[in-house]
């Protein structure tokens, strides 16, 4: 809804614009911007007009953004408003005193210096008072320095308010984003990269905080010492006070083509740290592939062209807040100097009965006033750029996640898995399908394997059973309930999947461990241990399962990795165990001591195998071969040799390899 006054500017522009004679205009906000209340009076130069022809409808508002970019603000300061407005309350309080002093300074001028008869402030002092010069000043002088320190100590409690409500604010916004972005469904996630979180995260949030800073210190102190200074100006001489008063067009011009200008400098810009925080995680991720191919020359030649281009977008945003700094001084100094010379004709010709003491305060004025106004600027420059962060940090708590609870509050009471006509596609086109009209049925406790090509949909098939994604068509059922009718908390406690690219945290193996089953004993992680082979080298370790391991696992070998991601999956003894080849790199005898461990420790369990090597499925009840995402045959390794050409291919070259292999060891 438009205010009242951008409904005048709205009028105001209608009779102004060649098409008001034919009634009709279509009125743009710049999607780059977003009309918020601190900003609404440079709201007119935000538009862009352009005629519509006759016949069309009267207006069109188009607007990227109907709420604004900044409408997460109010929640994120819960539990801090406290302190914001005090931070207000101090920061007004000081500009009230700091505007007393021009005014002290005028009566030391008039009334002690020149001797003056009649001076601001007069009927404040007693004759006698007056009458002694030095007492005079010195009592004025203490005066002006106790109000001066009070407005210092209001100045430091409103910065230390205003520094606690935004770095508590920022805490309540990063925490806001982590548990927006841990409600995503892999879709959801599919569609931020992981470098352009972390960006949102981390130098968006800050971005955002140090503006919430200056708003909450200068949105109150700004406004209020402008209008003072302006109030005591027009007091002292009205004339004289139009000199700074005719700068508000001038900043205002000025700021608007700044922020025009600005916004998409400054999205150009966190796009390219974007890229560049992307190209410092593959390379920190990567880095023993990195020097396994000895590639660290390329690797630093295309992150120096990276670094360069967001340097260059740096400097290119930086360039706008260079120039307010000159456009201050000059507007400041040309006001002075003004001030200083009709001021100065009007005491010297006594046309006016202006005193030099007041012409002393105007000038302070006049730069506090100036002041004021450029101390806006840069806070409106400062929300340019926040405003682009924020729009970046929106689109994330503006992303709805596709994956969310169902109506029941059942929990998963088999293991049984049915397929019916399940469809799917990752970019959700109906002729671009991943999974093609697969239909089958696991019953509780079966060992299924699933084989197939790259690419041919093994993984996605088996991410549908906890619903990291849902079905295009088709119905997914676990326990004989569809799993959209289950709560997401529900449904993956009774579904533990072992990621093909799982990852392990920093912290003791028994912290990994407890994030399949946090209340995990000793015993439980034993057990586990013992079921995927992990005791074999756990128990060599000093501190056992008290090991402190490093970033990603870095000192565990591959095999040492899969077999504790297999313990963390089957310690909760899950309902269904998705081992989404999550054996590759472990030997052939492993492998099989895993598998018969699976058998025999949790023989109730469904398990649902992928598997490269046809030996790591050969003893599975049933086998599923997909190719080209539809189900091309399920049965058992008997069957499938007997009537599927492609288990049985695959199965000879794997055999045939394996002979080869023997023969030339």
């Amino acid at each position: 809804m438009l205010s009242i006054l951008d409904f005048i500017i709205l009028q105001i522009s209608v009779l102004r614009s060649p098409s008001a004679k034919s009634g009709f205009l279509r009125l743009h906000f710049s999607e780059q911007y977003d009309i918020i209340p601190s900003t609404r009076f440079i709201s007119v130069f935000l538009f862009r007009f352009r005629p519509v022809p006759a016949g069309k409808k009267v207006w069109i508002i188009k607007n990227q953004n109907k709420h604004g970019s900044l409408r997460h603000i109010g929640r994120c300061l819960r539990g801090y408003r406290g302190w914001t407005a005090a931070a207000a309350f101090f920061g007004g309080f000081e500009v009230i005193l700091e505007v007393f002093i021009p005014m002290l300074m005028s009566v030391i001028v008039d009334g002690g210096l020149y001797r003056e008869k009649d001076f601001m402030l007069r009927s404040l002092f007693p004759d006698a008072l007056v009458a002694d010069r030095d007492r005079f000043v010195l009592t004025v002088g203490a005066v002006m320095t106790g109000i001066a320190c009070l407005s210092m100590a209001c100045g430091l409690l409103s910065a230390r308010c205003s520094a606690v409500a935004s770095q508590g604010f920022a805490k309540n916004l990063r925490t806001d984003l982590l548990e927006k972005i841990q409600s995503f469904s892999f879709a959801n996630t599919d569609k931020f990269s992981t470098p352009s979180l972390i960006t949102r995260a981390t130098t968006d949030v800050n971005t955002v905080r140090m503006t919430m800073h200056q708003i909450i210190r200068s949105l109150t102190r700004s406004p209020v010492m402008l209008v003072m200074a302006t109030v005591m100006a027009f007091t002292i001489s009205p004339r004289l006070a139009l000199f700074f008063v005719g700068t508000l067009p001038v900043l205002a011009v000025t700021l608007a083509v700044m922020l025009k200008t600005g916004q998409p400098r400054f999205r150009r810009m966190l796009v390219k740290m974007d890229d560049m925080n992307r190209a410092v995680q593959e390379n920190l991720v990567n880095s023993r592939v990195v020097k396994a191919f000895v590639r660290g020359d390329y690797e630093s030649e295309r992150f120096d062209g990276t670094a360069e281009d967001l340097r260059q977008a740096q400097l290119s945003s930086a360039r706008l807040f260079t120039l307010t700094g000159p456009i201050q001084m000059f507007i400041m100094w040309t006001c002075t100097v003004l001030l200083l010379f009709f001021g100065g004709r009007e005491i010297i010709f006594r046309t006016t009965g202006l005193l030099t003491g007041e012409l002393v305060s105007i000038v302070s004025y006049g730069t506090q006033a100036v002041s004021s106004l450029t101390m806006l600027s840069w806070l409106i420059m400062s929300l340019s750029r926040a405003q682009a962060s924020m729009r970046r940090i929106n689109e994330v708590f503006d992303e709805q996640p596709d994956i969310a609870d169902g109506d029941s509050d059942a929990v998963v009471a088999d293991g049984s898995v049915e397929f019916d006509d399940v469809c799917f596609s990752y970019t959700g086109d109906p002729d671009k399908l991943n999974l093609n009209h697969v239909s089958f049925r696991i019953e509780s406790g079966e060992t299924v394997g699933v084989i197939g090509g790259t690419g041919e949909g093994k993984s996605t098939l088996v991410s549908l059973i906890p619903r990291f994604y849902d079905t295009l068509s088709g119905t997914v059922k676990v326990g004989g309930t569809d799993v959209r009718d289950y709560t997401l908390e529900n449904l993956r406690n009774g579904v533990s999947t072992v990621l093909q690219n799982g990852t392990l945290f920093s912290g003791t193996i028994a912290s990994n461990l407890r994030w399949g089953k946090p209340d995990a004993t000793l015993d439980d992680m034993k057990a586990a241990c013992a079921i995927s082979c992990a005791d074999e080298y756990i128990d060599r370790f000093p501190d056992g399962y008290e090991t402190v391991l490093e970033q990603n696992a870095a000192n565990l070998s591959g095999g040492q990795k899969q077999r504790l991601r297999i313990a963390r999956a089957i310690i909760r003894h899950p309902k269904i165990l998705i081992l989404d080849d999550s054996t590759s790199a472990v030997d052939m005898a492993t492998d099989e001591h895993i598998r018969r461990g699976l058998r025999t420790s949790l023989p109730g369990t469904t398990k649902i195998i992928i598997a490269q090597r046809i030996a790591s499925i050969i003893t599975c009840d049933r086998i599923i071969v997909l190719d080209e995402g539809k189900l091309s045959d399920i049965g058992t390794h008997t069957e499938l040799m007997s009537r599927s050409r492609i288990y049985r291919d695959v199965y000879d070259s794997q055999m045939k390899q394996e002979v080869n292999g023997n023969a030339e060891n």
